[in-house]
């Protein structure tokens, strides 16, 4: 089984990194951050990257694979659009990725091959100058998209050791919908809290921030961010450490195991796949129980339906859940964890009744 080294860099231009893109998931972004740790930015000829497809379903988190879960996962690679603005006010869009192949080398492994757009490649190649880097471990232990792009966005300004941003342009930098988190408090404790405990705990630079610019009513107009050098513990951390998913034999690829790769039922159909969005710490009874409360409630549409927007809200909750666990202790973990959701469902239908 092949790994990610540790030391692993990943090289970004401030110009991409400071792109809106709103598209992209915890597994997106961790897959993008593996891609440019293992092109050479000076030079295009590595716009192709190889994955081994035990490499591939770990970072993108897969339980047992099948044909069609390949299909749209690399199908949503190749539509990861960025916006570049213009002078005008008007704005480019460009494509990641072009290519994508999933088939077996000379020696009958599996891998995964992606290459970088021609339309993309002055983002991604040959910069001089305004760029910043990070070893890639950094990425990898972060739990959420929120987290990952945080520490990018601080970790562009850690020579400064200040950067202060507007709460309109940091919310889109993180790709935070209108409407997720539109209150100031929800914003604080569930982005600005929960990243500042992840990045403390498990990358090198960590943060305090304070209010900037202040609106009416003092209202948070800017955030100013004191960005700090690091040295947590258990930093670095392979593929194989991220421990995610029950991953598959790669024989189940051969010749013989054929009928059972091409199922056509997704992954996403299995209670399992609710099990992993709470790091499988809970019984199948039990996330069938939280599941029962969140059928009921309104989440944010997810491209790839319903099943998925259950998954992300039940990694978002179990994500803050645990950021409280940190700091008290709490006896029965799932009745606590559920009582979260529980109320947070109560206050939906309070909200909706009072409109």
């Amino acid at each position: 089984m092949s790994e990610i080294f540790s030391k692993a860099i990943v090289e970004k231009r401030n110009v991409l990194n400071e792109l809106r893109s709103n598209n992209l998931t915890l597994q997106e972004l961790r897959f993008f951050s593996i891609y440019l740790s293992k092109i050479n930015p000076y030079d295009k000829k590595t716009r192709a990257v190889k994955f081994p497809l035990s490499d591939f379903q770990k970072i993108m988190e897969f339980g047992r694979l099948n044909i069609q879960q390949l299909k749209e996962s690399t199908d949503n690679l190749l539509r990861k659009i960025v916006h570049i603005p213009l002078d005008n006010g008007g704005f480019k869009g460009i494509v990641l990725f072009e290519q994508c192949e999933v088939n077996k080398d000379c020696n009958g492994s599996w891998y995964v091959e992606i290459s970088a757009s021609h339309a993309a490649l002055p983002l991604m190649f040959d910069f001089k100058d305004r760029y910043f880097k990070y070893e890639l471990w950094n990425a990898l232990r972060l739990k959420s998209s929120n987290q990952i792009r945080m520490y990018e966005i601080l970790k562009q300004y850690e020579n400064l050791g200040k950067r202060e941003i507007s709460v309109k342009e940091l919310r889109e930098l993180l790709g935070i919908a209108t409407n997720e988190y539109p209150r100031w408090n929800n914003f604080k404790m569930r982005v600005l809290d929960s990243c500042q405990q992840a990045l403390k705990e498990t990358t090198d630079i960590c943060f305090e921030y304070e209010r900037g610019k202040v609106g009416n009513g003092g209202k948070w107009l800017t955030i100013v961010f004191t960005i700090i050098k690091n040295e947590p513990t258990n930093a670095q951390m392979t593929l194989f450490e991220l421990g995610v998913g029950n991953y598959i034999d790669l024989n189940d690829f051969k010749q013989e195991a054929k009928p059972d790769f091409e199922k056509s039922a997704p992954y996403s159909s299995n209670i399992d796949f609710y099990m992993e969005a709470c790091n499988n710490e809970f019984t199948v009874s039990e996330i069938e129980s939280l599941l029962s409360i969140i059928s009921t409630m309104d989440l944010p549409e997810h491209r790839l339906g319903s099943q998925f927007s259950k998954y992300h809200y039940l990694q978002e909750q179990y994500t803050y859940f645990n950021a409280i666990s940190k700091q008290q202790t709490i006896l029965n973990r799932f009745n606590y964890f559920r009582a979260i959701i529980k109320a947070e469902r109560d206050k939906q239908r309070g909200n909706m009744n009072n409109e």
